[in-house]
């Protein structure tokens, strides 16, 4: 019988407990993840939700639109810093759609392992640029050192986008539309939006985005 594959992902806020307004990015965290529950509805094997004061996790049963998911979570809470850790794997125990507490197996063990390891190396050097981090099942199905590779590539990119350039992306990202409408949404020149994405290196993003999603499609979904 063949293993069915699912995509574990545990986030978790940065330094957290200093930030101010915790309880108002608790509360803004969690209509966020209420919309990516609505969104991705078709794609989710258990709803994102807040499981620790600072953390929170879901599972995928499909894979193509994981970067997207992570980037929309990323760029509706900014400037809160979050760190990610991706899992592929199985599911061992029976899957609650609207409480992924309980759930057991290797694609959480790995999105757990992504998270610590993280944290560890966030601790032990100032020079690790990354806030993603995905660990699987070493079957050769994709490739982990590429996709981590990419995702240092992502976190250094937009380290530099400045909030002009983060805004205009943010909604073209998210919103899916053309330089035109989004100039007229924004209330500025499209030579403005056009300068701007060139600027923060948006198509060299927007590749990078493309093969990282390339690659997790290989995985498939049910």
């Amino acid at each position: 019988m063949e293993k069915q594959i699912y995509i574990a992902i545990i986030g978790d806020i940065k330094q957290s407990k200093k930030l101010p307004e915790r309880d108002t990015i608790q509360i803004q965290l969690r209509e966020v993840l209420e919309q990516i529950n609505k969104k991705y509805v078709n794609e989710l094997a258990s709803d994102f939700m807040i499981t620790l004061g600072d953390e929170f996790q879901g599972l995928l049963k499909q894979s193509k639109s994981i970067i997207h998911i992570i980037e929309e979570i990323q760029m509706r809470m900014n400037p809160v810093k979050i760190r990610f850790g991706i899992g592929v794997g199985e599911i061992y125990t029976t899957i609650n759609r609207h409480l992924p507490l309980g759930a057991d197996g290797p694609a959480y063990y790995h999105a757990r392992t992504g998270i610590d390891t993280l944290k560890q190396l966030e601790k032990k050097s100032k020079t690790h640029l990354s806030n993603i981090l995905v660990i699987g099942e070493r079957d050769g199905t994709i490739n982990y050192e590429l996709l981590n590779t990419i995702f240092s590539l992502l976190y250094v990119i937009k380290e530099d986008w400045t909030p002009g350039q983060l805004n205009v992306i943010s909604e073209l990202t998210m919103c899916g539309d053309n330089q035109v409408n989004l100039s007229k949404r924004l209330g500025i020149a499209q030579a403005g939006v056009s300068k701007h994405l060139l600027k923060a290196n948006y198509y060299t993003y927007a590749n990078a985005v493309m093969s990282v999603e390339n690659e997790f499609m290989k995985l498939g979904g049910s």
